[in-house]
């Protein structure tokens, strides 16, 4: 059974970092592009980043750009999204996902394998 498992979420005051892995057991994520999406309570899912199956590609959300870094180390089977500069309206669950092909995408329909989520609290 294929698994993707987040992880590294917590409560963080503003201003603070996080670093959120996404791993994966029995398939290999080298072989497809990982997006990272979030929920916040009574909002749609919301693409947040994503990265193509050779890392030569990302996208960034408008609300995160130049504060998130996604980033894939296929050696180790996992793919990472570090948040700077945190604030409240951060808060959500995370979750990552994978899509067949090349490229990655913001829309979360074409993603085939999802996580559990995890949660991040931004809050003083």
């Amino acid at each position: 059974q294929v698994q993707l498992v987040e992880s590294g979420g917590g409560l963080v005051q503003p201003g603070g970092s996080l670093r959120l892995s996404c791993a994966a057991s029995r398939f290999i994520l080298d072989d497809y592009a990982i997006g990272w999406f979030r929920q916040a309570p009574g909002k749609e899912r919301e693409g947040v980043s994503c990265i193509s199956r050779s890392g030569a590609s990302t996208y960034y959300g408008d609300s995160v750009k130049g504060r998130f870094t996604i980033s894939r180390e296929n050696g180790k089977n996992t793919v990472y999204l570090q948040m700077n500069s945190l604030k409240p309206e951060d808060t959500a669950v995370y979750y990552c996902a994978t899509k067949r092909g090349l490229l990655c995408s913001s829309i979360a329909k074409l993603y085939d394998y999802w996580g559990q989520g995890t949660q991040v609290t931004v809050s003083s």
